[in-house]
């Protein structure tokens, strides 16, 4: 007996596959009433910090802290009215989201430690609500955020008042709805931390200081720690 032998794809039929994927992109992003952004997209006009890989809307009042692992930037904070918001940008595949697989891991994170997560809908989806163990005192409420968009995904985590205070939270919330993505065109595995960078400013600002030169206060483009999370 003969088998069915599997039809390849032709050119022209690659072609077309590429060109409906990148309509349904642009329709995809066209009924999106605000961010976070992707680069390629019209988003509005404001004040932001270029951190090469994000950029990052900043307000009066707000602090502004970046994430390390080792050298290198993987992510920032805003610091805010007693809370905090943390976000991190990674690589995600071109056809599929990944909020899902990542809001299982961080429940099962969370749990895991003896903390408690549930989902719930919030302003960006289904969001994680979490009540988190701290060190020597009670759990803090934690809130996990992801963003499925075009080739990445970001996380936010909001912790603090802004957890639980729904004035101060709109604040950070708005934050996350203009930040603008930079993807790039190179290849990167999902869930790859897309790389962000010091400010042009702030990095001679460091050198100076590192050559013991006078240097501004850089508040609130500051190098600070990594702030603990459960992953």
């Amino acid at each position: 007996m003969f088998g069915r032998r599997r039809r390849e794809e032709s050119p022209a039929e690659a072609v077309e596959a590429e060109q409906t994927e990148q309509v349904e992109q642009v329709e995809r992003a066209s009924v999106r009433e605000s961010g976070p952004w992707d680069s390629e997209e019209s988003h509005s006009e404001r004040e932001r910090v270029d951190l090469g890989g994000m950029r990052l809307p900043v307000d009066p009042g707000f602090e502004v802290q970046l994430n390390l692992a080792g050298d290198q930037i993987v992510g920032a904070v805003v610091m805010f009215n007693e809370s905090a918001l943390q976000v991190h940008a990674f690589a995600a595949p071109k056809r599929s989201g990944i909020w899902d697989e990542v809001r299982g891991e961080l429940a099962e994170g969370v749990k895991s430690a003896g903390g408690t997560a549930e989902e719930r809908e919030g302003p960006f989806g289904i969001e994680l609500s979490a009540q988190v163990p701290a060190d020597g005192g009670a759990p803090q409420p934690v809130r996990y955020l992801g963003v499925d968009g075009p080739r990445w995904f970001l996380r936010a985590v909001i912790s603090g008042r802004a957890a639980v205070d729904a004035e101060v939270a709109a604040t950070l919330e708005g934050v996350i709805r203009d930040i603008v993505v930079v993807r790039g065109d190179e290849p990167m595995a999902p869930k790859e931390a897309i790389e962000l960078r010091l400010p042009p400013e702030a990095r001679n600002a460091m050198e100076q200081q590192e050559t013991g030169g006078d240097v501004p206060d850089l508040s609130p483009f500051e190098r600070g720690p990594e702030i603990a999370e459960i992953r």
